[in-house]
């Protein structure tokens, strides 16, 4: 028994010293549109700052989870805008939907070399502002419809992490909503937008 013990206390262990616990932070640049069927809108610039962990438990094999602010929202050109009370009517409208998000991603990465990681998880994100603005040739107009957007937002992340050093790493990843942005029920014309979101980050692990 007392053998059984000592393997049991050994192995323990020899998986605490292979496993790593790195703690960070992360800021970065994004690219973030709507995607889905009659749903036409083009890449909005946005930013990404967060905090995120990394458990590496082997060689080759590591998960982190992140929390992470991101604004994120398309943008598009209308003939008609029409929302909720507030409707405008013109030959050309540029149409802003600015969404800020708390995402918290759960990457499972893959190195393929010990500075290289292939990354791939999903994401649930916490709308927390959402607001549209519509600007003309001689006007403009901001409404919010966080009470239009759902709650929560659902998507699947894919990239890639390059460490530089030890500790400064850069990032690029896709993360593709699986969830509707928006209520059936409130908005007018966007039932079947999702959020897509390409990132450029850099970071740092302690």
């Amino acid at each position: 028994m007392k053998k059984v013990f000592v393997l049991i206390a050994a192995a323990i262990v020899c998986m605490s010293a292979m496993a790593q616990v790195q703690f960070g932070g992360k800021v970065g640049f994004d690219m973030t549109n709507f995607l889905g069927s009659n749903v036409d809108h083009g890449m909005k610039p946005g930013y990404q700052v967060g905090l995120m962990m990394e458990y590496k438990f082997s060689p080759r094999f590591a998960i982190a989870p992140e929390v992470v602010f991101a604004a994120q929202g398309g943008k598009t050109k209308a003939l008609a805008f029409d929302i909720k009370d507030y409707h405008v009517d013109v030959s050309s409208t540029d149409v802003n939907y600015n969404a800020n998000y708390i995402n918290v991603p759960v990457m499972f990465k893959f190195y393929a070399a010990p500075e290289f990681s292939i990354d791939f998880g999903p994401q649930v994100g916490f709308n927390v502002y959402n607001k549209v603005s519509a600007k003309w040739s001689d006007g403009k107009e901001s409404v919010d419809i966080k009470d239009s957007t759902k709650p929560v937002d659902l998507g699947l992340g894919l990239g890639a992490t390059y460490n530089l050093t030890d500790n400064a790493f850069v990032q690029a990843r896709y993360t593709m909503g699986l969830t509707k942005v928006f209520k059936e029920e409130e908005v007018i014309g966007e039932y079947n937008a999702k959020n897509g979101n390409v990132q450029i980050a850099f970071g740092m692990k302690f």
